[in-house]
């Protein structure tokens, strides 16, 4: 089985860039602003910290946006290689983001909460590059969007990774002492994890390098 692939969300500087691509990431994560959790940073810095990884290492915008003209805005902000997308878009967005980013990845957050998530993973498939399940709740009166914290039903993840044909990333409570049954029982192209590998809010060396140990 091909090597699942690892991203570090909650990038807080180039230096943290730079550590975590050092010990194995494929993809790091670049937090907009969100009506709640971990790791927001300024337009500005997510562009300078973008500016500094190397490809073939991608780079996330995660945006709270859901019209196309304020995604389409933010991410000519910043230039990153790939918009992940947090929470639910109006209609008519994906087409007008293909026609106008057509050389962005999008990558479309589900929350997993319940049978109705594999539903909306499948109806996203077609528009997008990636799909990544986390354990936020968009239904909240502020919105939980990632950053949570928190595992979620790991056999719903699953079948949405055997219903969907594109890529699929784990988030949502992975750390050292999990992620190997999280790999073994969603089977997910890649694993996004954020706080596990901290400590004080800061990206933590050793932390990072028994997560990677863990993986194997």
């Amino acid at each position: 089985m091909t090597k699942v692939k690892v991203k570090i969300c909650c990038i807080s500087s180039v230096n943290e860039a730079a550590m975590a691509i050092k010990h194995g990431a494929a993809a790091l994560g670049l937090v907009g602003k969100m009506p709640s959790g971990p790791g927001v940073i300024d337009d500005v810095l997510i562009e300078s910290i973008a500016k500094s990884i190397p490809p073939p290492i991608a780079s996330f915008l995660l945006t709270s946006e859901t019209s196309a003209p304020e995604i389409i805005a933010h991410y000519k902000r910043v230039n990153t290689s790939t918009i992940q997308l947090v929470d639910e878009l109006q209609p008519g967005a994906y087409a007008l983001l293909r026609r106008e980013l057509p050389h962005a990845k999008l990558v479309q957050v589900i929350h997993v909460i319940d049978d109705r998530s594999v539903e909306q993973a499948k109806e996203v498939t077609e528009f997008v590059d990636a799909i990544l399940l986390d354990s936020g709740n968009p239904n909240l009166a502020v919105k939980e969007l990632g950053g949570t914290g928190r595992t979620h039903n790991w056999a719903l993840s699953r079948q949405i990774v055997e219903a969907v044909p594109v890529p699929v990333f784990l988030a949502g409570g992975l750390n050292k002492d999990n992620v190997r049954a999280a790999i073994d029982a969603v089977q997910p192209f890649g694993i996004d994890l954020c706080s596990s590998v901290r400590s004080q809010g800061k990206l933590d060396e050793e932390k990072l390098q028994a997560f990677f140990q863990a993986i194997g």
